[in-house]
């Protein structure tokens, strides 16, 4: 044996250990954690070495916020004199971070950092824009609060150090990734650990599709970086389980925004404006019970609830009850994976959609719109009211709709049914999810256009089955299971 493989020999219950706890991932015999190895003497130096060449672009963000009058303060000070409370003393202010994506001075961070403030000041790295600790004042160019995501500005007086954004698309569970920020102020600490998941759901938003980590994320790390091995940013730090109770610190489990679907919009961000694509429709998700009523072989897809009418959805011919399966090539696995896959589209663009319907697939050809947040409209409870009102064994009252009922919700004169007046907040039409102002239309799919309709649907419903009921609701129609209880 020749000394260098003796030496080989000799180094390879090390090697195989670290592996064992480092991790083995990516292409090669070793990955890259064994090529780092093979050319660093000393692996933690890999991560001192990020650190080393990162941290100089992560800042420090303080959003200042003054403190905001109660609407009618004046008024009510005027009435209580000395006895009204005292307003809050001082500015709220919040600590966040960032990284610098542009020499010129292009910072991101989260939206809930620096929403609302009146007042942004950057803390500049140790070796970025001249001396230590350097601050400048920032403008918003533009927030995002369905991604958490804003893009702010400042005006160096030199060219900055930037982080490359990479590709969130890569990471793999398991991979080792570091996070840098200022977490409760301390700044540019660093924290390493691993990839725990991808595409979590955490209930913040449309658009959850979070990486889940276990390095590290405190309070202050939210808008600072996430980065692979090679240094690159791959997501944005923004939440963390807690332990609940006082306690507020990090329990292992921290989120960050993929930073694929940032790139999707930054050149939008720096314009101000951002293009979403909108379908028009509002969705379900589907579960055992509602497969089997759609005769569907499983729960995959997005149920449409409503179509909003005048949307392109309802110009390209989507019906509710429609099940979509796949959007524009891309297969839809649940009704909360579709809003991410549309926005990703541009206002526009023609797509094709994969839907379910009656048993059968069928294709339907789409312009999409632009998102904008809609305004739900609200009924005038305050109008008179002469029903001649009907009991249902539902939990509801309802009543046959009526020219003036008509008119109060602003209906066209072709819709008929019957106007739901009351529900019962503890009955099976609550349960099932029907309002008061609800004209019901269908029962099981078959019209409901009179009293003598509805009520004929009703007791003819086997107990404890489930009906597929639409309603008519702001103008757009919605589906509601309604349960019949059992004997």
């Amino acid at each position: 044996m020749t000394k260098s493989n003796k030496n080989l020999s000799n180094a390879m219950p090390a090697i195989l250990l670290a592996l064992a706890v480092f991790g083995y991932s990516g292409p090669g015999p070793w990955g890259p954690i064994g090529q780092a190895m093979a050319e660093s003497p000393d692996f933690s130096k890999v991560f001192a070495d990020i650190a080393r060449n990162r941290t100089d672009a992560v800042v420090n963000i303080s959003a200042k916020q003054k403190p905001r009058a109660h609407p009618g303060e004046r008024q009510l000070r005027q009435f209580f004199g000395r006895n009204f409370p005292a307003p809050p003393q001082g500015e709220r202010q919040s600590l966040g971070s960032g990284f610098i994506v542009e020499k010129e001075g292009y910072i991101l961070t989260n939206s809930h950092v620096v929403s609302g403030a009146d007042e942004i000041i950057v803390s500049m790295g140790d070796g970025n824009g001249g001396d230590k600790g350097k601050e400048y004042k920032a403008k918003i160019v533009t927030i995002d609060p369905k991604l958490d995501v804003a893009l702010i500005k400042i005006e160096p007086e030199a060219d900055l150090k930037t982080l490359n954004m990479g590709d969130s698309e890569l990471l793999e569970v398991g991979d080792w990734v570091m996070a840098i920020g200022n977490p409760f102020g301390l700044s540019q600490s660093v924290t390493v650990g691993v990839v725990s998941a991808k595409g979590r759901i955490i209930g913040a938003g449309d658009y959850d599709d979070f990486i889940q980590t276990d390095a590290a994320i405190n309070q202050g790390n939210s808008g600072g970086p996430l980065l692979d091995y090679h240094g690159n940013v791959v997501g944005i730090n923004t939440a963390i389980f807690t332990g609940g109770g006082m306690s507020s610190g990090n329990i292992g489990i921290g989120f960050a925004i993929p930073i694929n679907a940032v790139k999707k919009i930054y050149n939008d961000m720096k314009q101000g404006h951002i293009s979403r694509g909108w379908l028009g429709v509002r969705l379900l998700g589907i579960n055992k019970e509602m497969a089997d009523k759609l005769g569907l072989e499983s729960e995959i897809g997005a149920l449409i609830e409503t179509v909003k009418k005048g949307s392109p959805a309802d110009k390209a011919g989507f019906m509710p009850f429609d099940v979509i399966v796949e959007f524009d090539g891309t297969h839809v696995p649940s009704h909360m994976a579709l809003p991410k896959i549309v926005a990703s589209h541009k206002p526009g663009s023609k797509v094709k959609v994969v839907i379910f319907r009656d048993g059968k697939k069928k294709t339907l050809t789409v312009t999409l719109g632009e998102f904008s947040d809609d305004k739900a409209g609200t009924m005038d409870k305050e109008e008179d009211q002469t029903p001649a009102e009907e009991k249902a064994s539902m939990g509801m009252t309802v009543e046959e709709l009526n020219p003036k009922w008509s008119k109060r919700l602003e209906l066209d004169s072709s819709i008929k049914g019957v106007v739901v007046t009351e529900v019962d907040p503890r009955s099976p039409a609550a349960a099932g999810g029907i309002r008061p102002g609800d004209v019901i239309i269908s029962i099981e799919r078959k019209d409901v256009r009179s009293m003598a309709d509805y009520i004929k649907a009703i007791e003819s419903a086997k107990p404890d089955s489930t009906l597929l009921v639409m309603v008519v609701r702001g103008g757009d129609t919605t589906i509601a299971l309604l349960k019949i209880p059992k004997e």
